[in-house]
C-alpha cells in the first residue's frame, strides 16, 4: 500500500476536499496566508496566483510537487524549483473559454453603452495562444474583423498571419492575452506603454484580461484622463489586491481578476494538478467530477429584440459582467489594506458562474436568424415554444 501524502492546498481552489482528501492529510490555508508549519513535512503544496512559490516559501520544507490551479505561472520562482529538483504543473487552459466567454460579454455591454455595430469594428487579438485563439473564434462570430498579434508563433510557425503588435495598433479594440514575462526575446511587462498609447487613436478600446502589468496602469491612466484612447476593460490590475481606483474609475468595466472563474474552468484545473500530482507520485486518480456539473438552464432573448441587441439579452442572462464590476466598484472608498482584503474576498468568494454551453436559447421564428451566432458563441440551442425540462449534460462540458 502506498504511503499517504501531506498536502497543502489554498481552500480556494474549488473540490479541493473532494479531490485531494482519498490521497492522505489535506491542509488548507487562505492563498496569501501560508504557514510555514504547514509544509515542513508536506509532499506537495496546491496553490493559485495569490501564493508566491520561491525560496522564502520552501527552503527548509519537504515539499518535492507544487501544482498550481491556473493558467499563469509568474508567481512561481520556476529556476528555484528546477535546482531543487522540485516538480511543478500548472493547469494551462483551463479557462481559456471561460475567458473567452467573458470577452463576449463585454463587448457586447461596451457596444450597447457606446451604441456601436460590432460587425462594423476591427479587434486586434495580442496572444493568440490557448485564450487568445477562443477569442478570436468568439470575435468572429460576432462579425468582428480580426488580426492575430503572435510574435513568438509566427518565429515558431514561419505563418505571416500572426503579426507584430506595430501591425495591429490601427484596430478598434486590443485585446491582451500574453502571460506575463520579464525577459527574454518577447518580454510581456508594460508591452502597452506610454509609447504605445502615444500611437493610438480616440476612438480605440483596449481590453486586458491577462495580467495586470502587461499595460502600464500609469500610462493607461494618463490615456483615458486626456482621450488619448476611447475607454477600457480590466479584469486585471497591477499591484493586485491594492488596485488603482482612480483607475477604476476610469474604465468602462472593471472586475476583480475573475474572467476565467467559471464552474467548468475551476473544475478542469483541480482535474488537471490532481492528474499531474498523481502522475508524479504513482497514485491513481480518486475523484470524478462528471457529479458536479450543472444541469442545463433554459433562457430566451427579450421580447421583440433583434440581432446584437438579442445577443447582448442573451448573454447577460448567462453572465452579468456589470454585476462583476458593481461588486468591485462597491470597494473603491476603501483604504489600500481594507480594499486589498476585499478584493481577494470577491474573488476568494466568487460565485462560480456555468459557461454558455449550460444553457439552452429558446428562439422564436422571428429570432431564428440568431442560430449560427449563438451556436458559434458556445449555447444550445431549441426551437421555441419548448417543453420547459432541464437537461443533464454533467462531464459533457
Amino acid at each position: 500500500m502506498k504511503r499517504r501524502l501531506i498536502i497543502a492546498i489554498d481552500s480556494g481552489i474549488p473540490f479541493w476536499e473532494a479531490a485531494f482528501s482519498p490521497l492522505g492529510e489535506v491542509r488548507p490555508f487562505e492563498g496569501r496566508k501560508l504557514p510555514s508549519s504547514y509544509i515542513r513535512d508536506a509532499d506537495a503544496l496546491i496553490v493559485r496566483t495569490a501564493t508566491r512559490v520561491d525560496a522564502g516559501t520552501l527552503e527548509g520544507s519537504a515539499v518535492r510537487f507544487v501544482g498550481s490551479a491556473t493558467i499563469g505561472m509568474d508567481h512561481l520562482d520556476e529556476p528555484y524549483l528546477n535546482s531543487r529538483g522540485i516538480a511543478f504543473s500548472n493547469a494551462a487552459g483551463c479557462n481559456a473559454n471561460a475567458v473567452s466567454e467573458y470577452f463576449v460579454a463585454a463587448l457586447l455591454v461596451l457596444a450597447q453603452a457606446r451604441k456601436f455595430n460590432l460587425q462594423q469594428k476591427s479587434i486586434g487579438i495580442i496572444g493568440a495562444g490557448r485564450v487568445g485563439s477562443r477569442v478570436a473564434a468568439k470575435a468572429q462570430a460576432l462579425g468582428l474583423s480580426v488580426s492575430l498579434c503572435d510574435p513568438p508563433l509566427r518565429e515558431s510557425t514561419q505563418d505571416p498571419a500572426y503579426l507584430s503588435l506595430a501591425e495591429v495598433l490601427d484596430q478598434d479594440i486590443l485585446s491582451l492575452h500574453v502571460p506575463l514575462t520579464k525577459g527574454g526575446k518577447y518580454p510581456t511587462q508594460h508591452m502597452i506603454d506610454e509609447t504605445i498609447f502615444d500611437r493610438l487613436q480616440p476612438h480605440q478600446l483596449v481590453i486586458n484580461a491577462a495580467r495586470g502589468s502587461v499595460i502600464d496602469g500609469n500610462s493607461l491612466k494618463a490615456a483615458l484622463q486626456r482621450g488619448a484612447i476611447s475607454g477600457a476593460v480590466l479584469d486585471v490590475w497591477e499591484n493586485e489586491p491594492r488596485i488603482d481606483t482612480t483607475l477604476l474609475d476610469l474604465v468602462d468595466i472593471g472586475t476583480s481578476h475573475i474572467a476565467g472563474y467559471s464552474l467548468n474552468g475551476k473544475i478542469r484545473a483541480t482535474e488537471m494538478i490532481l492528474e499531474a500530482l498523481c502522475r508524479h507520485f504513482g497514485c491513481e486518480n480518486p475523484w470524478d467530477s462528471a457529479q458536479v456539473y450543472p444541469r442545463s438552464s433554459r433562457i430566451r432573448p427579450a421580447p421583440e429584440s433583434t440581432g446584437q441587441d438579442a445577443l447582448h439579452s442573451v448573454v447577460l442572462q448567462a453572465y452579468n459582467i456589470q454585476q462583476d464590476d458593481a461588486n468591485l466598484r462597491a470597494l473603491r472608498s476603501l483604504a489600500p489594506d481594507p480594499l486589498g482584503r476585499s478584493f481577494d474576498r470577491l474573488r476568494d468568494e466568487y460565485p462560480l458562474r456555468a459557461e454558455f454551453r449550460h444553457f439552452i436559447v429558446g428562439l422564436p421564428p422571428k429570432q431564428s436568424h440568431l442560430e449560427a451566432t449563438l451556436g458559434a458563441l458556445g449555447f444550445q440551442i431549441e426551437e421555441f415554444p419548448a417543453r420547459a425540462v432541464s437537461v443533464p449534460d454533467g462531464a459533457r462540458a
